[in-house]
């Protein structure tokens, strides 16, 4: 690769395999490995290891007009697709790149509501991925349809995977809080990531890129990256008090051991060990959870449990508002479960000594 610089480029890894073969891959962090199949040193293999790097899928050279990976290189190229948030395209893409690998070159006219399931089915044991991989197919045959590129959306009569029914992320407890607070004390960064997440409600990718540039005269102003709300929220003494100590980054208030940024994935895997080494099991979404407790408990309504987690619909800020009406009802209810002009129980008419057995 002339054109690549000298030392080996960042997150490209040689392998050689168990015939001799050299074999080349990228991998960022603890992420998935993506195949370099094209030859080292040629111009397609810098433009897959580029690819590779920004999170991107290549289309096969010369991709003819009537192929599935030609379909999806014009649909990256529209306002459909860079509406969707960061985050979405990354999962799409990822999505996108296995498609290409095993059908890229096959015709994206045939490819019809069959098809689509069987991909489904193929993904059946992770309904997370089976999920994933049908709004990624809704989202570019839609606008194949809408742009005129096919007569029948082939994703319209398929029925999305059933959610698995539970109660989610387990929602941390104030013991739970306590005993992490108790664990990783102000002036610790794990202590940091908590308070960033307890005090703001924020999803861990909201959370991650949280800075100094978001703060306004002592409100954060940021927009969500999964809907596009902008959540105003200002900071709590509690979190300023938490912030001041650090360690912080410059321009992001959560970092690592070498105080750097972290991703949202791998900010969440650290998270989880920061609380398992404090004894509680949980998430940080469960952070976010107690968080609109919290407030709900407090008397939040729906819209200002919408303005500060950047909820829209009103389902799940009713859910947390039922949860705390719930609870306050119980409180004051409990009391009608005794009639209070109902006579004390009498006490027996004989003494205890009385009913004892006499002694022989």
């Amino acid at each position: 690769m002339s054109t690549m610089p000298r030392p080996r480029p960042p997150n490209l890894h040689r392998e050689i395999t168990r015939h001799g073969r050299a074999v080349w891959y990228v991998r960022i962090g603890k992420g998935p490995r993506v195949r370099i199949r094209a030859e080292f040193g040629s111009p397609d293999f810098e433009a897959e290891y580029r690819a590779a790097v920004s999170g991107t899928a290549r289309p096969p050279r010369n991709a003819p007009a009537t192929a599935l990976a030609w379909l999806v290189a014009r649909y990256r190229e529209t306002s459909d697709w860079t509406a969707l948030s960061t985050r979405t395209r990354r999962q799409r893409e990822n999505i996108f790149r296995q498609i290409i690998e095993t059908a890229g070159d096959k015709p994206f006219a045939r490819i019809d509501a069959a098809t689509v399931n069987a991909g489904l089915e193929r993904r059946a044991k992770t309904p997370f991925q089976a999920r994933h991989f049908l709004d990624t197919m809704r989202g570019l045959f839609r606008w194949a349809k809408k742009a005129g590129l096919v007569k029948v959306d082939p994703t319209t009569d398929v029925d999305a995977p059933r959610r698995k029914q539970g109660p989610g992320y387990p929602t941390w407890t104030e013991a739970d809080v306590a005993m992490y607070q108790r664990r990783w004390p102000i002036g610790t960064r794990e202590r940091v990531w908590l308070d960033v997440l307890l005090y703001t409600g924020l999803r861990c990718g909201d959370a991650v890129r949280l800075g100094r540039q978001h703060v306004r005269d002592g409100e954060i102003q940021l927009v969500t990256e999964k809907t596009g709300t902008p959540v105003p929220l200002p900071i709590l003494p509690e979190l300023a008090t938490t912030l001041a100590a650090g360690p912080c980054g410059d321009l992001h208030f959560i970092v690592g051991k070498n105080g750097r940024p972290m991703s949202a994935g791998y900010f969440s895997n650290e998270f989880v060990r920061a609380a398992r080494a404090a004894g509680v099991r949980g998430s940080a979404h469960g952070v976010r959870k107690i968080a609109a407790t919290r407030a709900a408990n407090n008397g939040a309504t729906v819209a200002e449990l919408e303005a500060m987690f950047g909820w829209t619909g009103g389902r799940m800020a009713s859910h947390y508002t039922r949860e705390a009406d719930r609870c306050r009802l119980a409180k004051g209810a409990i009391s009608k479960l005794t009639n209070k002009t109902c006579s004390p129980i009498p006490a027996p008419r004989r003494s205890v000594r009385a009913l004892e057995p006499k002694s022989k």
